[in-house]
């Protein structure tokens, strides 16, 4: 299973559901306008880190199929402190 498959299609399809089921109930054009403004940047950031990350999951994004080598890493790269037990 692919769990970097972006289901933009799926949130559109829901959001669409939930606007008219909105608008069915009776609840202003003004109102839903509002709240589209309000949730533009919550989901605007969701979505950008979601893309940055690759998708998110339990491992970040990050490919790990090369085994953990810390040399690779660019933040412990050229720190010559040793390793910290935790």
């Amino acid at each position: 299973m692919n769990t970097n498959q972006r289901n933009y299609g799926t949130y559109a399809v829901a959001l669409a559901i939930a606007v008219v089921g909105a608008l069915a109930l009776g609840v202003p054009v003004g109102t839903l306008a509002v709240a589209a403004i309000v949730l533009a940047c919550p989901l605007m950031m969701f979505f950008m880190m979601r893309g940055m990350h690759g998708g998110g999951g339990m491992h970040g994004g990050h490919d790990t199929s090369h085994g953990s080598r810390p040399d690779d890493d660019p933040l412990t790269k050229h720190d010559d402190r040793p390793p910290r037990r935790i």
